[in-house]
Parts: structure tokens; sequence; C-alpha cells
């Protein structure tokens, strides 16, 4: 499993890279609830940039997949 903090590490300061609830082997439930809190606020390391791409479960739509930019900020 992919951590979140390795995923971001190997990108350089200015790379858009995705993270999904896939890769961290999470549920979209789940990850759509971090995702909102790094749209709000950012990441660790890196801000979200676009639309965040989203699937619908049981009728309900969840964020699967954000875009994100890397910053300088520590991780």
């Amino acid at each position: 499993m992919a951590k979140l903090e390795d995923i971001v590490r190997r990108q350089k300061t200015g790379a858009t890279f995705v993270i999904s609830a896939q890769m961290l082997r999470m549920s979209p439930r789940d990850f759509d609830a971090i995702a909102q809190v790094w749209d709000d606020e950012g990441g660790p390391g890196f801000n979200v940039t676009g639309v965040p791409f989203r699937v619908v479960v049981e009728g309900e739509f969840f964020i699967s997949r954000v875009t994100v930019v890397r910053t300088t900020a520590e991780v």
C-alpha cells in the first residue's frame, strides 16, 4: 500500500499529479472526507487543483480522485 507521504515526496515542487482512493486503498466514502479537507485547506505538501473526480455509490456522489500540485511545504 502506498502511503500518502511517499507519493507526495516522490514529486518535484510544482509537479501536477493525481491522488486517488484506489492508490491509498480507501473506499470512496472515506477518501471523500479527507479530499474535502484537502480541497478547503490544502494537503500535506500539496494543493488541490481543478475539479475533483466523483463516483456514484448507492446514489451518493463521492470524490474518488483529485489532481494536486506539489508545494514547497514539508510533508
